[in-house]
């Protein structure tokens, strides 16, 4: 499909804007083991913000002594205290993918991915999987080792988050984005964790051409082996969606069908995404407030939620309230890179994705 050069800018931007809008909608309660999705609307039943229309409101005085502990960075990034995004992994590896493809090209290596890494970013602000495979860079270890030793992480959600900038560089091409990721995702992660990666790419690609976001969920399956536990679990997402089960019923019913794999696994989050993009019904505020809502890695699933709905509509239709408060800058720990402009990454982004289009 050919994109007039303004539609495909807007769709870009869009998904970068959605993409950090979610992010700072989920990041004071990024914390599965504690914020449950009934701990998250009992937060908002008592600040009064409930349907979620807006960013999360600052916590009532006595939140703690009611078991509300949010993250230490909740000042920059609730509602009324907004004022530029604040800097978070999630994004940095959006930048750092951006900066991978503009310095290397689309034909880049495993290898080129980790020497960025040591050049740009700094170990304390990588997290588990990320985190083991730097230590093994720097220990002299060469893909695909650093991702298997000592490397306890190797499906969780790291993988999944450093995807976005492929799909949105390959716009209506699913297979291309997914390969790509793959090549990234092998740094760190192994099975279901390079399955999400090559998923989230693959659907976010998916999301320029779709007409709705069943249909680019559905394509973005067809990239990664049915019977992975990652592509059974979207299945069931989507049959319960079809099927007219509730939004809660449908979590409880994945919860317990992923019990045991942990809040920052990339299969019970890709179920709490899947969810929240159906569920939303192709409204932006309504997906990234149902997935937040939905608990477990709360930025991560924001983000790209974020990210899927905000290519889907474009930068221009999403509601004032995610994107102004951002005011067009990011926080980033990705060297030479901090207090960048939203806009500028997006043209960045816009110029790689014109090489293919």
């Amino acid at each position: 499909m050919a994109f007039k050069h303004s539609e495909l800018g807007d769709r870009i931007l869009g998904g970068w804007t959605g993409r950090i809008a979610g992010n700072m909608l989920g990041k004071p309660v990024e914390r599965g083991d504690l914020w449950t999705p009934e701990l998250i609307d009992r937060y908002l039943r008592l600040t009064d913000a409930l349907p979620l229309t807006d960013y999360l409101p600052p916590p009532p005085p006595d939140a703690l002594a009611q078991g509300f502990e949010l993250r230490p960075e909740w000042p920059q990034c609730v509602r009324g205290r907004i004022q530029g995004s604040c800097r978070d992994d999630d994004i940095d590896y959006s930048i750092l993918g951006l900066h991978l493809l503009e310095t290397r090209g689309f034909a880049f290596t495993t290898e080129q991915v980790g020497e960025l890494w040591l050049l740009r970013l700094p170990y304390l602000q990588t997290f588990t999987a990320e985190r083991t495979a730097y230590r093994n860079l720097a220990n002299g270890l060469k893909p695909p080792l650093t991702a298997t030793y000592d490397n306890p992480h190797q499906e969780w959600i790291g993988a999944l988050i450093r995807a976005d900038v492929y799909g949105w560089t390959s716009p209506g091409d699913p297979r291309r984005a997914a390969s790509l990721a793959r090549r990234d995702a092998v740094l760190s992660h192994t099975g279901n964790g390079v399955y999400g990666a090559m998923w989230a790419a693959a659907l976010i690609a998916a999301a320029f051409t779709a007409p709705d976001v069943r249909t680019a969920l559905e394509t973005a399956l067809e990239r990664i082996p049915a019977s992975s536990r990652l592509a059974r679990t979207v299945r069931h997402t989507i049959a319960l969606y079809e099927s007219g089960v509730e939004w809660s019923d449908a979590l409880a019913e994945l919860a317990e069908g992923t019990a045991g794999l942990g809040w920052i696994h990339t299969v019970p989050n890709a179920a709490v995404l899947t969810a929240g993009l159906l569920y939303g019904g192709g409204d932006f505020t309504a997906t990234i407030a149902l997935t937040v809502r939905g608990g477990l890695d709360t930025d991560s699933n924001g983000a790209t939620a974020g990210s899927v709905a905000g290519v889907m509509c474009g930068a221009a239709a999403i509601p004032p309230q995610w994107s102004e408060p951002l005011r067009d800058r990011v926080r980033s720990a990705v060297f030479g890179f901090d207090r960048v402009r939203i806009s500028e990454l997006a043209e960045r982004t816009l110029r790689l994705a014109t090489l293919t289009a």
